[in-house]
């Protein structure tokens, strides 16, 4: 641990987690909940409509309480194109997020000088007059600018309508430089659209679907899985590229175990082969596309042969596999991915990715990608915005030109004190994310708390960074409060209602009064007008032929396309948001700000002898690191392992179910150790394993010490030059097979 120099690193112990705090009203509170969950046969049940919030499928469902009011169940609204009736099972185990008695019970408070500091129990009253005391000090003294919001999930857009009322255009999710940033600039620079998400993929109707390290099947993107699921029982082809035999390559007819940082390499190979064998589509190519010869005079050196040095794929199934996606197009698919940030040079594979698709002609065609539409809800009357005199950018001249989001690590790297920078950021509001485990490079991260004026975290658990807040305040969970109205983009527009199905535990509180509490702390009343979240909502729905009283019976309502453009490139003549107006083979945009207008290979660093790549995915009970506490979701999956090649394994002399310590290439040991599972499906360069286990915060009784920490180990990061993504694929461990000193205090 660090030394710190303002800010402890505290327990939440008996300040307001657990059941150290079950005491007067909070047994009262326990008791309503505690006890048999088993539905008796006539027994009558009330439901709710609600939207999942265990990932960002937020998939609708109805959830089902007794007489007494305890949650029972949630199933899937068969209405929702995100589910179709049907849950997977963080969705049916995100009661457990309700009955978890580890929750944050009440608002907690900082007090102490450095080296004897401690969290004390506080009012909702005293918490929210600190927090707004704190952020209004910094605005007088520095600007509102100089405070950001760190924010993922629904809740978060109700606290970026405050932080942007406040003047601060400094909101910030991990998603965007830490999982898809670069394929969101990639398609935009080719297609002058981004993927959106959900993914505009048409999986239900593809002949051929190519995954590139995109774990459909673990990752549980419920809607994917069940197209992917259907393709299949259509004659579909998968072909998965994926150092590891994943679920999906277990239902592939071509497994391309390819050696890691080698996939650019492959991606170039399939478009020689597609270019030289005539294999591409070449109306749609001559119609719509941009930079067709430069792009053939690019590849041509780029074999198979070639790439077979590179990747170790054989070249016969490098052209084996290009023929099955040329054979299958339009109906064709190579998968944008999801978590893309991998070494560095993400952008560029995405485009590769891109231009791929654009080469098979399956952008805005059947079977490929279609183009979604979303609900447009009107803004409840209030003022606009205050314009910001400047923003995180300003701390980067020069940079990140192409990117329309903030990114998280700019907002930590502005945080640290630097002389070049205007203003440092001053105060962070960190809303149900855990940054020590969605941010890469803990050291940065803890430089940059370290360097604050003033922290406040919005959480339901006690996560690992609630411990560095100054004010901590209790979110109830999604299955306690209303939220903003699901609009997520799918084939036709939809709107889903989340309700509260049960009164807050404990001295919980919804997102929304926390904002509104603040704003009239703030003097910015006037951005919440509305008396309540539901008449906020209900105004809405009015305004799209709906209501708060019909959405609590239908839960979900399909409204109508637009235009009838589901899929709109057949000839017909199109204008792309781009520079030529085409689909850029050859990116102008990327050129003019002196990057390479296409997508060549170059070599990464390789493992130093005796390590090993640090792979590391998803289960599909588990979502990052916020589900492994879950009572229910924690019995599905209790620890990860570490994946390990049979021949690695007899080399240090492993056993299946040893537990060893994780070291990595710059000599961070894992805190924890984990457990040793020896497996073929895993190339023996590599290792992997699942993300969001080994916490370190006691008050997680579930997950605390269970498993190593993949986020710990992840210290070398190769900054994608286009966007700022955090390429976190270039770290590489050894073993340790004893205890390496004293286990982490917590």
């Amino acid at each position: 641990m660090r030394n710190t120099t303002r800010r402890d690193f505290l327990k939440i112990s008996g300040a307001g987690a657990g059941s150290l705090l079950l005491a007067g009203p909070a047994i009262k509170a326990f008791s309503q909940i505690a006890g048999d969950d088993t539905i008796h046969p006539g027994e009558k049940l009330h439901r709710t409509p609600t939207y999942c919030e265990v990932c960002f499928w937020k998939c609708a469902g109805w959830v089902y309480t007794d007489k007494k009011g305890r949650i029972k169940k949630i199933i899937g609204n068969k209405d929702d194109p995100h589910c179709n009736g049907r849950l997977c099972p963080r969705g049916t185990g995100g009661v457990g997020m309700y009955y978890d008695n580890d929750r944050l019970q009440t608002p907690l408070i900082r007090e102490g000088k450095p080296g004897n500091q401690y969290f004390r129990q506080a009012s909702w009253e005293e918490a929210l007059d600190l927090v707004a005391k704190n952020l209004d000090k910094v605005r007088r003294e520095h600007g509102p600018e100089c405070v950001a919001l760190f924010s993922h999930g629904t809740g978060g857009k109700i606290i970026s309508h405050l932080l942007k009322a406040f003047g601060s255009p400094n909101i910030a999710a991990p998603s965007f430089a830490q999982c898809r940033g670069p394929r969101e600039v990639a398609f935009t620079a080719t297609f002058g659209e981004d993927v959106m998400s959900p993914e505009r993929t048409d999986i239900r109707d593809t002949r051929c679907l190519v995954l590139i390290g995109s774990h459909i099947g673990e990752n549980m993107h419920n809607g994917q899985i069940q197209e992917m699921s259907e393709a299949i029982d259509k004659g579909a082809t998968i072909i998965t590229v994926d150092p590891r035999y994943s679920t999906a390559a277990s239902h592939s007819k071509y497994w391309l175990p390819i050696k890691p940082a080698t996939d650019l390499a492959l991606l170039l190979a399939w478009m020689h082969v597609i270019i030289n064998e005539e294999l591409y589509d070449k109306k749609y190519v001559e119609k719509y596309t941009y930079g067709f010869r430069e792009l053939k005079d690019h590849v041509k050196d780029k074999t198979p042969e070639w790439a077979y040095a590179i990747t170790t794929i054989k070249p016969d199934i490098i052209r084996k596999t290009a023929r099955e996606m040329a054979h299958a197009a339009p109906a064709v698919i190579v998968h944008p991915g999801r978590h893309v940030t991998w070494y560095g040079d993400d952008t560029q594979r995405s485009r590769a990715i891109a231009i791929l698709n654009a080469l098979l002609g399956s952008w805005g065609r059947r079977g490929g990608f279609y183009v979604p539409e979303k609900a447009h809800l009107p803004k409840f009357p209030g003022p606009a915005y205050p314009k910001p005199k400047r923003s995180w950018k300003d701390a980067f001249p020069g940079k990140y030109k192409l990117v329309n989001e903030v990114l998280s690590t700019g907002i930590c790297d502005a945080t640290i004190p630097n002389p070049e920078m205007g203003c440092n950021l001053k105060a962070w509001i960190v809303y149900g994310t855990n940054l020590m485990a969605s941010l890469p490079d803990q050291e940065k991260t803890l430089k940059a708390i370290d360097n604050l004026e003033f922290l406040a975290v919005i959480d339901t658990m006690p996560m690992d960074i609630v411990s560095y807040a100054d004010v901590v305040l209790p979110e109830c969970t999604y299955l306690e409060r209303y939220d903003v109205i699901r609009t997520s983009p799918h084939r036709e527009p939809y709107i889903a209602l989340r309700m509260p199905a049960s009164e807050p535990l404990y001295d919980s509180k919804p997102n929304w009064w926390m904002a509104k509490e603040l704003a009239k702390r703030l003097g910015l009343e006037a951005y919440f007008p509305w008396n309540n979240i539901e008449e906020l909502l209900d105004w809405q729905l009015k305004h799209v032929g709906s209501s708060l009283d019909e959405m609590k019976h239908l839960g979900v309502k399909k409204l109508k396309r637009e235009y009838d453009d589901l899929y709109f490139l057949n000839g017909e003549d199109y204008e792309f948001n781009t520079n030529t107006g085409k689909i850029e083979l050859y990116s102008t945009e990327l050129a003019n700000e002196g990057f390479d207008p296409m997508p060549d290979y170059t070599p990464h660093p390789e493992p130093p002898p005796g390590y090993y790549r640090l792979n590391y995915g998803r289960a599909p009970m588990h979502t990052f690191s916020r589900t492994t506490n879950n009572p229910n979701l924690w019995e599905l999956k209790k620890e990860n392992n570490v994946w390990v090649n049979p021949k690695v394994a007899r080399i240090w002399g492993l056993e299946n179910g040893q537990y060893v310590w994780l070291k990595n290439q710059d000599g961070v040991v894992s805190s924890f150790p984990i457990k040793v599972r020896i497996t073929e499906r895993i190339r023996w360069d590599s290792v992997y394993m699942v993300h969001g286990f080994g916490h370190k915060e006691r008050q997680l009784s579930r997950s605390y010490g269970r498993g190593a920490s993949d986020s710990e180990l992840i210290t070398r990061i190769a900054e994608d030059p286009i966007m700022g993504g955090t390429g976190m694929r270039g770290n590489f461990v050894t073993f340790l097979t004893e205890k390496p000193g004293k286990e982490v205090a917590s």
